[in-house]
C-alpha cells in the first residue's frame, strides 16, 4: 500500500509531463485570414494523439453557467486570440474581440461502458478528452477576420483523427441513452454555415454578427487551470485576452445562475436557461424582436416575457393556446407547448436540436406553476 501511495505522484508527473510533450509538438496555431480550410486541423488549434484531445498552447478552455442545450451533446468551448489581442470587457454585451480571434466549440458525447453507446449526462469531462471514451461529433468554429465573424462547421471522421468541413452542414443518426436507461432516438443536425450565422445575428438592422456565450454573465464563474480552479474572467485577463476588466470581477460582474443548482430560485435559473437558449433571436433587435417577446436576462417581467402575452400571429406553434405564458398553469402556455415539441414549425428553438430536453421543460414548467394565476394586472 505504501508502495501505490507513493507511485501515484509519479504517475501523475509522468502523465502531466507526456500531455505538454503533445502540447509542445503542435505547430503554432494558425490564423487564416481568407479562405474556408478544408480540416480542422489546419488551424492547429487541437490535435489526437494517443486517443487524447489536446489543445495546443494558448488555446484557452471555458465553460457556461447554463449552457445551450443541443441534443444533449457535451461541449468543449476554447478562445485563442493572436500576440497583442485582447477583446474589451463589456458587463452586458458580447466583448469586442480583435481580429484573428478563433472561438472554437466541439460537440461530443461520452460512451457507455460498451464503447458503443452514447451516454445523455451532465457531468463534466473538463479539455482533456479520451476519444476512447466519448464519440467526438463536429467542430464549429467563430473566427474574426478582417470583415468580420465567419463560421464553419467541421465533422469529426469515423476514426476521429480529424475534422472536415461541412459548409452545407450533415445530419448523423444517434441512439442517445438516458439515466433512466429509456433510448431517444434522434438525427443530430450539423448546421450549415448560414443557419450558424441566423442565431448569431445579434442586430437584424445591421447584420451585427456575435458570439453568444462569451458575455460576463456566462463566464462569470470558476474553471480549473492547470489544477487550481480560478474566475474565467480573471483568467482571460491574467492571460491578457481581456482588457478593462474590473476588480474582483466575481463580484463586480453580472452572474447567471446555473440552471441545475436546485439551491438557487427557479425563477434565476429559468430566466438563465431561456437567456442562453432563446435570447440571442428573443431580444428587441434579434431576428425574433417582431413577437415581442424579449428573453434575455434583466428584461422585464412583463408582457415582454411573455406573461399573458396573446400570440403574434395564430397556428400550429400555438398548440391552440391564448398566452405564450398563462402564469400558474404551465399546460395552458404556448412556451412550454413548444419547448416540448420536436416538430418542424412548432418546436423551439427552430435550429439547434431534434429531441425535447425534458430537464429543461421540468425547469420552465416549475417556474411557471410558480407563478401567481390571473392576468387581470397585465
Amino acid at each position: 500500500m505504501m508502495f501505490k501511495h507513493a507511485i501515484r505522484p509519479l504517475l501523475a508527473a509522468a502523465c502531466a509531463l507526456a500531455l505538454s510533450a503533445c502540447t509542445q509538438s503542435q505547430k503554432p496555431v494558425n490564423f487564416i485570414a481568407e479562405g474556408n480550410p478544408e480540416k480542422l486541423s489546419d488551424w492547429h488549434l487541437m490535435a489526437v494523439a494517443s486517443s487524447k484531445l489536446q489543445l495546443n498552447k494558448d488555446v484557452v478552455p471555458y465553460d457556461l453557467n447554463t449552457p445551450l442545450f443541443t441534443d444533449y451533446a457535451h461541449k468543449l468551448r476554447t478562445i485563442w486570440m493572436p500576440n497583442g489581442g485582447s477583446a474589451v470587457y463589456n458587463a452586458d454585451t458580447s466583448f469586442d474581440f480583435p481580429i484573428g480571434t478563433i472561438i472554437s466549440k466541439t460537440f461530443y458525447y461520452p460512451k457507455g461502458a460498451d464503447g458503443k453507446t452514447v451516454l445523455a449526462n451532465y457531468d463534466s469531462d473538463g479539455d482533456q478528452l479520451d476519444t476512447s471514451k466519448v464519440r467526438l461529433i463536429e467542430t464549429r468554429l467563430l473566427v474574426k477576420r478582417t470583415n468580420g465573424w465567419i463560421a464553419l462547421p467541421y465533422v469529426w471522421n469515423a476514426d476521429q483523427t480529424d475534422a472536415v468541413l461541412s459548409r452545407t452542414g450533415d445530419q448523423i443518426p444517434l441512439e442517445v441513452t438516458h439515466e433512466d436507461k429509456s433510448v431517444n432516438k434522434l438525427t443530430y443536425v450539423v448546421p450549415n454555415v448560414n443557419q450558424c450565422a441566423s442565431c448569431h445575428v445579434a442586430d437584424v438592422k445591421s447584420r451585427q454578427f456575435q458570439p453568444i456565450g462569451l458575455k460576463a454573465r456566462h463566464l462569470n464563474r470558476d474553471y480549473t487551470y492547470d489544477g487550481v480552479s480560478t474566475n474565467q474572467l480573471a483568467y482571460l485577463a491574467k492571460m491578457h485576452y481581456l482588457s478593462g476588466v474590473p476588480d474582483d470581477v466575481d463580484k463586480t460582474a453580472p452572474h447567471n445562475a446555473n440552471w441545475r443548482d436546485t439551491t438557487q430560485p427557479v425563477d434565476a435559473r429559468a430566466r438563465a436557461y431561456l437567456d442562453i437558449n432563446c435570447a440571442h433571436c428573443h431580444n428587441d433587435k434579434g431576428a425574433a424582436n417582431t413577437t415581442a417577446l424579449h428573453l434575455n436576462m434583466g428584461a422585464p417581467a412583463d408582457l415582454h416575457l411573455g406573461l399573458c402575452k396573446p400570440p403574434v400571429a395564430a397556428g400550429a406553434g400555438t398548440g391552440g393556446r391564448s398566452h405564450d405564458i398563462a402564469p400558474g398553469k404551465p399546460d395552458d402556455s404556448i412556451m412550454l407547448y413548444r419547448l416540448m415539441s420536436a416538430e418542424p414549425g412548432v418546436m423551439m428553438p427552430e435550429l439547434g436540436r431534434s429531441s425535447v430536453h425534458q430537464e429543461g421543460v421540468a425547469l420552465i414548467r416549475e417556474w411557471i406553476a410558480a407563478m401567481k394565476e390571473g392576468c387581470d394586472s397585465k
